[in-house]
């Protein structure tokens, strides 16, 4: 079927619209630089693409624009030009929706809650229909909508981004005094996926049940340095090492200053000296392999 676009575009005074009744963003969001930098491209150059609303009774909603409206309303504008079209309640949810999933201005709690909203709360159709309005997949969408059952504490990393969807998932199937758990370990060993599978598995078994937290404790890091790659131990010997040499450099130093006369002290102080920074940066440059190493081997388990 043809699409015919209805709608018309005129200049509407601000005072008269208001923001959306369906907003798919509950919490707060300070201004980020992105906004600003919107400010100053409004400024500069005016508003390139209306904004989106519809009529309803004393006025007029946004549908898809609202950085665009709070822009415009902090440089003080009277009016702004928008696009008017009349949609249901459905249909400018899914557009508003559609819009913030496109800019990716939602993290993944905003999404689980906007998710929940449209197929609880409202009731205007399944997981099915709503992955068909936002081009994702089923899988995504109960995904998103399964995170709500975790604790507001675990709920909060994900926001801060301290805490992946992956590893959050699975702890959505567990109760919430393993969730804490697991969660003190992954905060405290960064345990991937894959190791809190294990780790609710051995919590599982009969020996696991009424165990103390010491026990899940070293549990978890014995996961967590079976892990470790053999390079990885092996980056952490050289550094002890290096810095053994160094303390045995530093007491050479102090020999010198002790037991050698002050003519020759200068130049035998500045060599050692120049010997102990290349041995620092030895030190600085094993560490960064060894960041580096960790980062590729976690990237390859996930």
């Amino acid at each position: 079927m043809e699409f015919f676009d209805t709608s018309i575009v005129e200049q509407i005074e601000m005072k008269m619209i208001r923001s959306s009744q369906f907003a798919v963003r509950d919490r707060f969001q300070r201004m980020s630089d992105d906004d600003r930098c919107l400010i100053a491209s409004i400024r500069e150059h005016g508003l390139l693409q209306p904004i989106l609303i519809r009529p309803l009774s004393h006025g007029f909603e946004i549908v898809a624009g609202h950085r665009r409206f709070h822009a415009c309303r902090s440089l003080r504008w009277r009016f702004i030009p928008c696009k008017i079209r009349e949609l249901a309640d459905k249909e400018a949810y899914e557009i508003q929706l559609t819009e913030n999933m496109q800019r990716k201005s939602m993290d993944p709690i905003d999404e689980a809650e906007a998710f929940r909203r449209y197929v609880v709360d409202f009731g205007w159709g399944g997981v099915t229909e709503l992955a068909a309005k936002i081009g994702k997949s089923e899988e995504y969408v109960s995904h998103r909508i399964q995170l709500l059952k975790l604790p507001e504490e675990v709920k909060q990393r994900i926001i801060e981004n301290r805490l992946n969807v992956s590893s959050a998932l699975e702890l959505t199937s567990i109760s919430s005094e393993k969730q804490e758990m697991i969660m003190q370990q992954v905060a405290s060993n960064d345990l991937t996926v894959r190791q809190i599978r294990e780790m609710k598995s051995l919590m599982n078994t009969s020996s696991f049940l009424n165990s103390e937290y010491d026990q899940i404790e070293q549990s978890a890091q014995r996961l967590s340095n079976r892990s470790k790659p053999h390079a990885v131990k092996l980056t952490k010997k050289t550094i002890l090492t290096l810095r053994i040499t160094l303390v045995r450099l530093d007491n050479l130093i102090d020999e010198v200053h002790l037991g050698v006369e002050p003519a020759q002290r200068a130049e035998i102080v500045s060599f050692l000296m120049g010997i102990r920074l290349r041995v620092h940066s030895l030190i600085d440059e094993t560490i960064k392999y060894r960041n580096a190493y960790t980062r590729k081997a976690d990237a390859r388990k996930e």
